[in-house]
């Protein structure tokens, strides 16, 4: 029996005789192409957006943009892959109509349009929105850390410079010594010549004097580190108790389709203070204050919780626990008991703990602490409870009834905040572990922003069309 033949290479038939008919009418390609045809460049500030008649003619910023749309939704981000996949995909030869912008062109494309990128990111969001692919009832946030494009070597904080000044001042005492007993080296034995122990030192020097600037400006307090390819990159520790130089990635999420809503790039290793600004965008995207916050225990704060409640978001987050120096849960903050009528707490033992001092941060009182040093001293439970010589203190905080509340509220909904993991992981997992966006090409928190955008834009793009399908989408995107 004949094998299955191909066509003959030499005959001039062996394509279509129309670049359309290179992809199906429901290959995704062409939602790429129907969205960034209807996007106005101009307004949102791309660069050649108004083609200038004199010179050389540049490329269409709409062409630029569905290249690099079709490749972080492909997993293609390098410019040299994308310059070579111009030239050999039909789908991209279809969706580029034959253009082939050399890896230079792609790469600036990216540098020039920071911000209208990141534009184009929160435009398909609002169709989301338009679309009613968001529930806007539920949000989840939460961060993860992707690695910077430097590497733990050429990250420096004060205690490995002063390190590094200590092993380049031996190195320099060894070559000098070096020099002077260069006459008394054994006969036929290679060691090196006067002019190039000179130029190990100068090279010495010129090191040494860089570390003593980043010293200087770490001792100025203006930074905890230095990182040298990416100035604006962190140590943060990873999974499995890694570290590596990051950033921090933070995201808001609907509960409906596990969509991002919108994103923020930062290089604190910590979610402290990220609750409200991300819960806000979602409040500002939904056009709806009414919403419930999902976040994990490290974004409880009480001036975050309170900025909350005061634009109207019904947060769920967990609560921190804090242990005892005697690391006994018996004794743990928790098991006191306040009472708001006695404005005393009592202890397991059964005793009473009145206010004491008031705590201040930044002049202003944060809350106050009960203690009984009496009772403490003859408690016979003293030594379950705290090692303190003046023995326990419970800190009430001013805003106290409002994570109280948060508290209930949190305990008493726990199949709803069982939900947070399954809403925020879901973006996480597609774009770190499936699509192998674990690191960062670019460098500088501004173009890591922008690149993150990109990835959550091919994300979101690849989820609406899995749920309302390529020609439902094309339709949708046809001009009234």
């Amino acid at each position: 029996m004949a094998y299955v033949k191909g066509e003959d290479r030499y005959q001039i038939t062996m394509f279509p005789d129309s670049i359309d008919d290179y992809v199906a009418e429901d290959n995704p390609v062409r939602v790429i192409d129907a969205f960034v045809e209807g996007l106005d460049v101009a307004a949102l500030g791309f660069k050649y957006s108004n083609p200038n008649p004199l010179g050389r003619p540049a490329y269409d910023p709409k062409d630029m943009l569905k290249l690099y749309l079709y490749g972080y939704l492909n997993r293609i981000r390098s410019s040299r892959r994308l310059e070579a996949e111009a030239g050999r995909n039909l789908e991209l030869i279809w969706l580029m109509r034959k253009l082939k912008p050399d890896f230079k062109t792609i790469a600036d494309f990216r540098k020039d349009n920071k911000k209208p990128l990141k534009q184009v990111f929160k435009q398909f969001n609002l169709l989301c929105s338009q679309w009613e692919l968001y529930g806007k009832e539920i949000v989840a946030i939460d961060g993860t850390k992707i690695r910077a494009n430097n590497s733990k070597r050429n990250n420096y904080n004060e205690k490995k410079i002063k390190r590094q000044l200590k092993y380049i001042e031996e190195k320099i005492n060894q070559y000098m010594a070096e020099l002077e007993e260069g006459d008394k080296a054994e006969a036929g034995s290679r060691v090196p010549t006067a002019e190039e122990i000179k130029q190990r030192i100068k090279e010495l020097e010129s090191r040494k004097g860089n570390y003593k600037e980043m010293l200087d400006i770490i001792q100025e307090g203006e930074t905890t580190e230095i990182s040298g390819t990416d100035p604006d990159a962190r140590l943060m520790s990873v999974n499995n108790n890694g570290i590596e130089v990051c950033y921090n990635i933070q995201t808001v999420v609907d509960g409906q389709h596990s969509l991002i809503v919108d994103c923020e790039v930062i290089n604190n290793p910590t979610d402290h203070g990220q609750l409200s600004d991300m819960a806000g965008k979602a409040q500002e995207v939904f056009e709806k204050k009414e919403i419930k916050v999902l976040a994990d225990k490290g974004y409880y704060s009480t001036q975050e919780l309170k900025a909350c409640q005061e634009a109207g978001l019904e947060t769920y987050v967990a609560k921190q626990r804090f242990a005892n120096r005697t690391e006994d849960e018996g004794f743990y903050s928790d098991k006191f008991t306040y009472d708001p009528e006695q404005d005393h707490y009592i202890c397991p033992a059964g005793n009473i703990l009145t206010p004491a001092n008031y705590r201040k941060s930044k002049g202003q009182v944060i809350g106050r602490d009960y203690r009984n040093s009496k009772a403490c001293s003859t408690c016979e439970l003293r030594d379950r409870c705290t090692k303190a010589k003046r023995g326990r203190s419970i800190f009430r905080n001013i805003e106290q009834n409002l994570l109280d509340e948060v508290d209930k509220r949190t305990a008493e909904n726990k199949i709803l905040y069982s939900r947070r993991q399954m809403i925020v992981e879901h973006p996480f997992g597609t774009i770190k572990r499936n699509w192998g966006y674990n690191h960062f090409l670019t460098r500088g928190l501004e173009s890591v922003k922008t690149e993150t955008c990109l990835m959550f834009l091919a994300y979101n793009l690849k989820r609406a069309i899995n749920i309302l399908g390529v020609k439902e989408i094309l339709k949708r995107l046809q001009p009234a």
